[in-house]
């Protein structure tokens, strides 16, 4: 639906910058905003490689492995077919650190880590288990406490304040787990 939507935008937009005189205008936005993508993609890359490398040593200490005991408790109660299985469980603890501390990039290779370990135990290959299925609504909500990436965002943008947002995330996430679980 979308490759439909965006080229009939684009074509919208040219068609009237060209009627109303303002095809100058156009491309010099076009230009500004370009320029705007990369300076962004550059600062994001930069929080992505710092988070991603502390996730990366926090896997070899012993700091994953305490974190993974606070966590336990949820993950049996949330995860209940893979209690043996300490490398999920640890998979997953990764993939739910990464986004409570609001890194969604990083998450996201631990998560699909964490789903190829589940797929490896699941029985009937073609059909999601349980604990898959509750792996994705939990990685759908993302409940951040820290969302890095958004504050990122913010200070690159220039904000005079951007932790200002870290409350609205937190209202935005918990009303997207409680009403995704209320769902199944």
């Amino acid at each position: 639906m979308l490759n439909k939507i965006w080229p009939a935008f684009i074509i919208i937009s040219f068609s009237y910058a060209i009627f109303s005189g303002n095809l100058e205008k156009l491309n010099s936005s076009i230009f500004a905003s370009t320029s705007d993508a990369i300076n962004l993609c550059i600062s994001l890359l930069g929080t992505i490689c710092l988070w991603n490398g502390i996730m990366q040593i926090a896997n070899k200490t012993t700091i994953i492995d305490k974190l993974v005991k606070i966590l336990n408790p949820v993950i049996n109660l949330l995860f209940p077919e893979i209690k043996k299985n300490k490398q999920i469980k640890k998979e997953i603890s990764m993939n739910m650190i990464a986004n409570i501390l609001g890194l969604g990039n990083a998450a996201t290779p631990l998560g699909l880590k964490a789903m190829k370990s589940m797929q490896k135990e699941n029985t009937s290959k073609d059909t999601l288990t349980n604990s898959m299925m509750m792996f994705i609504v939990i990685n759908t909500a993302s409940i951040q406490l820290i969302p890095t990436t958004v504050i990122a965002i913010r200070n690159s943008l220039g904000s005079s304040n951007p932790t200002k947002i870290i409350f609205p995330v937190w209202i935005a996430t918990i009303c997207a787990a409680v009403g995704r679980n209320n769902s199944h």
